[in-house]
């Protein structure tokens, strides 16, 4: 019988310790979320968040310093002083045909103005030639199929004379004519030629020109980029360390809650020496008493006050407690055999 209400006592005594624990067990469970959620989190990420951002801006400054190397092989003193020497030559090209140009260019009026002249002469020429012809076909209509007359005879005879110089005389002007013509149109021509070399020297100048602008303006760019490069990676570098430093990322310490309370410690039973048999002393029994109270005071203000980060300290006395209050009850069985 006695051993019945032992295992009674034991079932119903581990029973409330287990409530117990449960119901202060949710707190633990709150807690670990609560901790991956907490500020020492949010930094961490932070963190990582700012070394992304500084490899990131790492990665950048490279790239601009390798365009930067490049521009600066493109735009090397070498390369430029070849560019301007290129420059130079052209321009003395350039100057030379030019002058060429002018100096076949200063007689063009003169010969254009013996063109003129020799158009004018062969014009009157022809005028004349057409005429006396003109005329003779005239006085051929006019003796119709009669005999001529001698005075009529030497005025055809006259007038054909006539034609047949007018004839040479206008051959001789369109000669003439053609010579100041073909002087005229190959003075141009040399004008031309060497004006069409000044203009090609002319784009030479301009494309070296251009060209050299152009690397320059590529390495004062890519100067430019690499400083803002530089700039963008101190400010990386400058908040990843700010982010990594220990103001920062030492997490706050875990205060134990203050409805919390340390269990007593559990003094070990003492063997009597009369009997043999383990016997409480009074000091024990007053621990487990206290344990038993502490256990339901502990308990209610965990219900009571709703602390969700009860420390495992406070639930280690609430399983010991119980665990007390079953072992008195077992031994007060035993002994009253």
């Amino acid at each position: 019988m006695n051993d019945i209400l032992a295992r009674r006592a034991r079932r119903a005594t581990v029973g409330i310790a287990l409530s117990a624990a449960l119901v202060a067990g949710i707190a633990p469970v709150a807690a670990i979320a609560a901790e991956t959620s907490s500020p020492t989190g949010a930094v961490a990420l932070q963190t990582e968040d700012a070394a992304a951002a500084k490899e990131k801006a790492y990665a950048a400054m490279q790239e601009a310093l390798k365009n930067l190397e490049a521009a600066k092989d493109a735009a090397s003193p070498e390369k430029l002083a070849k560019i301007d020497d290129d420059i130079a030559a052209f321009q003395e090209i350039y100057d030379m045909v030019m002058t060429e140009a002018a100096k076949r260019r200063e007689p063009l009026p003169a010969m254009q103005a013996n063109v003129d002249a020799a158009q004018a002469k062969y014009d009157e020429a022809h005028n004349r030639t057409s005429g006396l012809q003109a005329e003779l076909d005239k006085a051929l209509e006019a003796l119709g199929g009669e005999e001529p007359s001698t005075a009529i005879k030497e005025h055809i005879k006259q007038l054909r004379m006539e034609i047949m110089t007018a004839e040479r005389r206008e051959e001789s002007c369109e000669d003439d004519l053609h010579r100041y013509q073909r002087r005229l149109e190959s003075q141009e021509k040399q004008v031309q030629y060497f004006e069409s070399e000044a203009k090609e020297a002319k784009a030479h100048i301009d494309e070296d020109i251009a060209k050299r602008n152009a690397l320059l303006g590529d390495l004062e760019k890519a100067q430019a980029a690499y400083d803002d490069a530089c700039k963008a990676y101190e400010e990386a570098k400058a908040a990843a360390d700010k982010a990594t430093s220990p103001e920062i990322t030492k997490p706050a310490e875990t205060v134990p809650p203050s409805g919390s309370t340390q269990p007593a410690e559990a003094t070990p039973p003492v063997a009597s020496p009369a009997t043999g048999k383990d016997a409480l002393p009074s000091s024990t029994k007053q621990a487990n008493s206290s344990s038993g109270k502490q256990a339901n005071t502990t308990t209610g203000k965990l219900a009571n006050t709703g602390d969700t980060a009860p420390s495992a300290i406070a639930l280690a006395a609430v399983a010991a407690a119980g665990l007390g209050i079953t072992a008195t009850a077992t031994r007060r069985i035993r002994n009253s055999k």
